[in-house]
């Protein structure tokens, strides 16, 4: 008897539906798993096996052949242990699963027939209601993930007897149902860090407002101690909200990669990614022989922090400088090719000196080759890359012991939506959001000087010898500098401003 199970296989951060055909045939023994199955796959049959029996059933000693169509396409993970055994016991009148076609089935399976979590949940159940399935089955964990997919039933299950009884002898399933809109308000304000908790740092506050206000990539330098990572951290604090597409675009993303919480349905706040400095190129950017999204894939709407940038290997960092400004990553393999988002605001900081502290500063160390030889590991064109470079004093006492709360969250980032608002109603017809994704058509319409402020950049290019590139961030800086002022024009102040927010440039870093 042939019986036809669905599940899905992700490709990129999509899904594809998979069809597991089983046939079981009298005439013959053996057990033959056809379809580009990797190994998981393959050891299914064991654990399917074990779980069969622990839960009364047993896999008939017949000629069983299984095919995962499309057969060119390569099957991976342990997740179609379900759909395998419930095929199985369908084709072989152990069940009666006439409607065993109108779900989606998926989950791996214990040995006691109990279901373990699965990669991917968000993307299976988009395509699944897309290509019209009633429902989608898979273990309880996942549940509340699929479950913000509407028009689609999820039923989440913890044994595989649960749904043997139910295809069997129709005993109900308990289906999960989410408010995505309004679990998506609760939470979209919830965070752990806050402006006002940052003592001083006054200026490297102003050029992070800056940064999220025009979505600008941000390097922050200064002494241990100064603040820098406790900066970063707030960023995504005063970032605008996540649009709940932004929310479901990036959920999937964290949903492919295994990276969502059994209690969590859907991201609400923007992620904040900080791998350590020892990370290598494909973790940092994805890959891998089955391609997996990495860090800057999953900082997507988000944050990327990288501290400590100069002790990162140069070869990762080289391999960011196409997704800094394509804010994609292509993944080329031999027979096929996948993209996975990559829009992120990329925060760096990094000390002055190997010494750690400001060349002028008395407690500095490091000789002018050592200096020369730490700011050689990273490159310019990285550099370029990064619109504002700041440097953050160390905190001086009184500054420190000062009881009163800095300005919040709240309040700075009530001013960056507003210069968003703006951006967003510019950009309205294209297909950028905010001022650092502009290209240079944009630059030359938006960007617009008076014959005083360009006289004033020209002078600063000549000085600190600036490339073309960091010409236009400078550019794209004074907009959004403008943009928090409310202003249509650029004027010569906020040039003067972003002219300060290229430290790295000056002579007295390069020498």
């Amino acid at each position: 008897m042939l019986v036809k199970i669905f599940g899905s296989a992700l490709f990129g951060v999509s899904a594809q539906t998979i069809t597991i055909e089983v046939n079981v045939d009298t005439g013959g023994v053996g057990y033959h798993l056809v379809g580009l199955p990797d190994n998981a796959i393959k050891e299914s049959s064991y654990r399917i096996s074990a779980a069969l029996k622990n839960c009364g059933f047993k896999i008939p000693g017949k000629k069983i052949t299984i095919n995962m169509a499309p057969a060119d396409l390569r099957k991976e993970g342990s997740s179609y242990d379900m759909s395998i055994a419930i095929g199985i016991l369908a084709a072989s009148d152990q069940i009666v699963a006439d409607n065993v076609g109108d779900y989606i089935i998926m989950g791996e399976l214990s040995l006691d027939g109990n279901l373990q979590p699965i990669k991917g949940v968000l993307p299976i159940a988009i395509k699944a209601r897309e290509e019209g399935f009633k429902g989608f089955i898979l273990p309880k964990q996942n549940t509340r993930e699929a479950a913000i997919v509407s028009d689609l039933e999820v039923y989440g299950v913890e044994n595989i007897k649960e749904v043997i009884d139910f295809f069997n002898e129709g005993k109900p399933l308990e289906r999960t149902t989410i408010d995505t809109r309004k679990e998506f308000q609760e939470k979209v304000n919830d965070f752990p860090f806050d402006f006002s908790e940052v003592k001083g740092q006054e200026t490297a506050k102003r050029a992070m407002e800056v940064a999220a206000a025009g979505g600008h990539n941000i390097i922050l330098i200064g002494p241990p101690g100064s603040g820098k990572t406790m900066l970063a951290k707030r960023v995504p604090s005063i970032l605008p909200p996540l649009s709940l597409k932004e929310a479901l675009e990036t959920t999937k993303i964290h949903s492919v990669a295994g990276k969502m919480g059994t209690d969590t349905s859907l991201m609400t706040v923007r992620p904040f990614r900080s791998p350590h400095h020892t990370i290598s190129d494909v973790a940092l950017v994805g890959g891998g022989s089955y391609p997996q999204p990495g860090e800057i894939s999953l900082a997507q709407n988000g944050v990327l922090f990288l501290d400590e940038l100069p002790e990162f290997k140069r070869t990762v960092l080289e391999v960011m400088r196409q997704p800094l400004e394509d804010r994609i990553v292509t993944i080329s393999r031999a027979k096929f090719t996948v993209d996975y988002p990559a829009s992120f605001m990329l925060v760096a900081s990094m000390n002055p000196s190997p010494s750690g502290f400001f060349p002028d500063d008395p407690n500095n160390t490091s000789s002018i080759f050592e200096m020369q030889r730490y700011m050689n590991k990273l490159s310019g064109p990285l550099l370029d890359r990064i619109d504002i470079h700041i440097e953050v004093q160390k905190v001086e006492f009184d500054q420190l012991t000062d009881k009163r709360k800095g300005e919040t969250s709240v309040s700075i980032r009530d001013r960056v939506m507003k210069a968003r608002d703006m951006q967003s109603e510019r950009y309205k017809d294209l297909e950028i959001n905010y001022n650092a994704q502009m290209g240079p058509k944009q630059i030359e319409k938006y960007c617009g000087l008076t014959d005083v402020s360009q006289t004033l950049i020209k002078v600063a290019m000549e000085k600190l010898g600036l490339s073309a590139r960091a010409y236009d961030r400078i550019l794209k800086v004074a907009r959004t500098i403008a943009d928090l002022e409310l202003s249509e024009t650029i004027e010569n102040d906020h040039i003067s401003e972003a002219i300060q927010y290229r430290s790295l440039d000056r002579d007295s870093w390069k020498n």
